[in-house]
């Protein structure tokens, strides 16, 4: 069972079956928000990347479920707190726990989630832990760094395009490269490995979220399930407005900052004007050279790791995923 689709289905029952229990637990109102958010899904990714990392070294995955269960315990709390900061009503087409119940609920329930996912990542790695847990506890604390900067960076005027990768790099791609370095750890693959499968996932977690960015203004609606022009209308310091910031000639960077400042606008003439300024500045081009970049260095490390190219083609196609869905 090594491709990811089985190990999503493998991961999506046994955590039906585990967060059942949370729901059962008093008092009802700090669980019930818990189960909710975590019932309303989500890819599962994270977790089916662990454990297919560790599905590489060893033949029996089910001992390192809790750690797969802490990892995505942990993400959705990121997203429960997110949704707060962000004011979203909804997330994953139901309404956000804070919009359900309360602000208050949300931000406690959030916080007994995080301590969960840590509970969790204790339960199923005792002989490993003293080595594992620097790792969990370093990557949840970057991952607050960078949702920090990426609220920061809302309210300055002079971020730059390396500022912008380094706030992905945190709270984005960290989280997926410290999944697969966990599963390939808890399966006992050599430290180097492991160190490779970091630097493959954080290649490819700064790839996806430039595609994100992409998507957003280039993408098909119809392909995508989302409206174009979502990061533009939000004033989102994404990497394709801060590259065309750079890029732009004095009167069009004029424009873009008229835009910016408005708040009394049609959003289709707006993502209309700035999507322009883009094809004139070469952004689309840029943000692809750059995901083609990270694409590249994520299957370099990858092809160093000491396993039969046979098995990595699960994660050559993950890799891939990322320049199919562009062109």
């Amino acid at each position: 069972m090594n491709d990811l689709e089985s190990l999503v289905n493998y991961f999506e029952n046994a955590f039906r079956e585990e967060i059942k229990s949370i729901g059962l637990t008093v008092p009802h109102h700090l669980y019930e928000p818990i189960t909710y958010s975590l019932k309303i899904g989500g890819k599962r990714i994270r977790p089916a990347l662990l454990l297919h990392a560790a599905s590489l070294f060893t033949n029996s995955i089910e001992p390192i479920l809790p750690a797969a269960m802490a990892i995505e315990i942990f993400h959705n709390f990121t997203l429960l707190h997110d949704d707060i900061m962000d004011k979203a009503d909804v997330r994953r087409n139901q309404p956000t726990v804070h919009k359900k119940y309360s602000e208050n609920v949300a931000i406690l329930s959030g916080d007994a989630m995080s301590i969960l996912a840590f509970k969790y990542f204790a339960n199923g790695n005792n002989t490993q832990l003293a080595m594992l847990l620097p790792l969990f506890a370093e990557t949840a604390i970057e991952v607050c760094e960078g949702q920090q900067y990426d609220m920061d960076f809302e309210t300055r005027d002079n971020v730059t395009v390396e500022e912008y990768l380094e706030m992905i790099r945190l709270k984005t791609a960290v989280l997926i490269a410290a999944s697969l370095k966990l599963g390939a750890l808890l399966a006992y693959a050599p430290l180097e490995d492991a160190n490779l499968f970091y630097e493959y996932g954080l290649n490819v977690g700064l790839a996806f979220q430039l595609q994100d960015d992409w998507l957003d203004v280039f993408g098909d609606p119809s392909v995508f399930g989302k409206k174009k022009g979502g990061d533009i209308c939000s004033n989102k310091k994404t990497f394709l407005l801060l590259k065309a910031m750079e890029a732009c000639d004095p009167i069009n960077l004029e424009l873009m900052n008229q835009w910016l400042m408005q708040s009394d606008y049609d959003p289709q003439q707006k993502i209309a004007a700035i999507t322009e300024i883009y094809n004139e500045t070469g952004v689309s081009e840029a943000a692809q050279n750059l995901m083609l970049h990270y694409h590249d260095n994520a299957l370099v490390a990858l092809d160093k790791i000491g396993l039969p190219a046979e098995k990595k083609n699960t994660l050559v196609s993950f890799a891939g995923e990322v320049m199919k869905r562009i062109r």
